[in-house]
């Protein structure tokens, strides 16, 4: 085989390699969501922390950086967010699921 064709061929490899770990990869990343504090109703709104769903259970970090946690389900975030008169909390999925 010349150096050409072996080079063609290792380009091949790769690139079937490359898309198979992408779909890997796409296949098992988690979901993310946002906990958004609504204020009034309706009027304003504001995500106050980010989180990742994972097999396992989930992750969430508040965008200030200074608390985090690990929850066995996402909803349970919402537990960790202070009640404050008229205000709501919310999980909201940045994708939806695809499987649902």
């Amino acid at each position: 085989m010349s150096t050409m064709n072996q080079q063609l061929t290792d380009d091949l490899r790769n690139v079937d390699f490359t898309t198979l770990v992408s779909r890997f990869v796409t296949d098992q990343a988690p979901r993310v969501f946002a906990v958004v504090v609504e204020y009034g109703e309706q009027t304003d709104a504001e995500i106050i922390g980010w989180g990742m769903e994972l097999p396992c259970g989930a992750y969430m970090v508040t965008t200030d950086g200074r608390n985090q946690y690990v929850l066995t389900e996402p909803e349970h975030a919402l537990r960790y967010v202070h009640s404050r008169t008229n205000t709501t909390p919310h999980l909201v999925w940045a994708t939806p699921n695809p499987d649902k």
